[in-house]
């Protein structure tokens, strides 16, 4: 599903990874995160996508910086992000943009 934005300017982290073989918790831990990315107030939604090969792309829009900010110092996402680089992800990027400009049918 496409996500529904705002008119610019938003902001947008863009997640790739290339996950493990190893599953341990990944699915819940993720269900628990989307549940609380949810509810705050500047989180607009997310696109995520990933290939059997293991390569997943995740888009997660934002209204401003500092929900991005909030969202980063959240304790879940913070542990998260270690058993990430821990077990789950062979390799990741994080990128952050400032959408400045959008079209589409």
């Amino acid at each position: 599903m496409i996500v529904k934005t705002p008119n610019p300017p938003y902001y947008t982290v863009v997640f790739t990874s290339i996950r493990t073989n190893v599953d341990e918790g990944y699915s819940q831990l993720n269900d628990e995160l989307w549940a609380d990315a949810q509810k705050l107030d500047g989180f607009i939604g997310a696109e995520s996508m990933r290939g059997e090969d293991g390569f997943g792309l995740t888009v997660l829009y934002f209204k401003d910086m500092e929900t991005i900010r909030e969202w980063s110092r959240y304790q879940k996402h913070i542990g998260a992000k270690q058993l990430g680089k821990e077990k789950w992800y062979s390799d990741y990027r994080v990128r952050i943009a400032k959408v400045e400009r959008e079209y589409g049918s």
